[in-house]
């Protein structure tokens, strides 16, 4: 376990290491009421990532996002460097404002969102490691040409049913949980395992009540240059459960279509902005079958295509209070699945 510093990490955030007379690890699930979250020494970490090079390790186009080998737990894990070397604020505060936010991701068990394995803080450095999802994201396997390795087959349109109901179930739980996606949420933020099945990444996560409260926080640079944000927090740049399922529309229409966000390719300017041209045919019946994915090829049932697209319109109402609640959504999604079981509940449980 040589790898481990958690006595150390735990006096650079101001908490005092649990005592010796009690085993080690009881005490520091005690102190955070956690049974399942690491400390690591930053020497392991700066070690797996090459002292957080930035060349072939790092994952995706998520910034200080790193792939690594750590021994001390024998895993392939995604370390998330946080702040590094940051001068601004006092200390003590970016502290507390790290440690809330580790416990907020520590307490998110479900089966379609990523989880926390563990944390540094050392000096400024702040790190988050979660566990690694093997086949990258779903805007990997969506837009082959860009992202994909040579030969990958498209997504079919039961894969890509089975992964909106279950993104929708994993969202359901943040909401919830009081979590939710401060950023657009987009297909890049969508992680897929083996059997292509998903999980929300924690990287845009945030407590909902915590966001509310910051009322003078200016959040916009956050947004600049997304599109499947909803209208609401584009002005005023307020996050809300709303907003998350506006966004979440434009990932199933994403999904639907093939199309990315924006799509510069398009000869006319009002067909580049996704939902904009997606919101213009959904009100024509006759052009359904249009706004598939040619990538298709034809292959998916005319009623489930009107329905999903359904789905996703109610999702990008322009008016909060006409959007779906995410329950109903993971409920009509759920009837599209063919590999998904029906919701038990409007509020799933963790896991225990």
């Amino acid at each position: 376990m040589g790898g481990f510093s958690r006595a150390s990490c735990f006096l650079c955030l101001g908490i005092p290491p649990p005592p010796r007379a009690e085993p080690r690890r009881a005490a520091v699930a005690r102190t955070f009421a956690l049974d399942e979250l690491a400390a690591f020494a930053l020497d392991e970490l700066a070690a797996a990532t090459r002292n957080f090079r930035d060349d072939s390790s790092v994952v995706g186009r998520e910034a200080n996002l790193y792939k690594a080998y750590l021994k001390s737990i024998n895993k392939i894990v995604n370390i998330k460097l946080q702040h590094a070397v940051r001068t601004s604020g006092p200390s003590e505060q970016l502290n507390r404002e790290f440690l809330a936010h580790v416990l907020t991701l520590s307490a998110l068990r479900h089966p379609n969102v990523v989880n926390l394995i563990g944390f540094c803080a050392d000096g400024e450095y702040k790190i988050l490691v979660h566990e690694h999802v093997p086949l990258g994201s779903l805007e990997d396997h969506l837009h082959p040409r860009d992202r994909s390795p040579a030969g990958k087959a498209p997504l079919d349109w039961n894969t890509r049913m089975n992964i909106a109901a279950r993104v929708a179930k994993g969202l359901e739980y943040l909401h919830h949980k009081g979590v939710v996606y401060r950023k657009s949420m987009g297909s890049s933020d969508i992680l897929l395992g083996d059997g292509y099945h998903p999980k929300l990444s924690q990287y845009g996560l945030a407590d909902l009540g915590r966001l509310l409260a910051e009322d003078n926080k200016d959040w916009s640079t956050e947004f600049w240059g997304s599109t499947t944000i909803a209208p609401e927090t584009f002005v005023t740049g307020k996050v809300t459960m709303e907003s998350n399922v506006y966004s979440f529309g434009g990932l199933l229409l994403e999904m639907i279509t093939g199309r990315r966000p924006i799509d510069p390719a398009q000869p006319a300017a009002e067909d580049r902005n996704l939902i904009a041209w997606a919101t213009r045919l959904m009100k024509d019946r006759s052009q359904f079958r249009r706004m598939a994915d040619p990538a298709l090829q034809g292959r998916y049932p005319s009623m489930d295509l009107e329905e999903a697209l359904t789905v996703a319109s109610m999702c990008v109402h322009q008016q909060p209070a006409m959007r779906s609640p995410i329950g109903t959504v993971v409920t009509a999604l759920s009837r599209l699945a063919y590999d998904v079981d029906p919701p038990e509940s409007s509020h799933p449980a963790a896991p225990s």
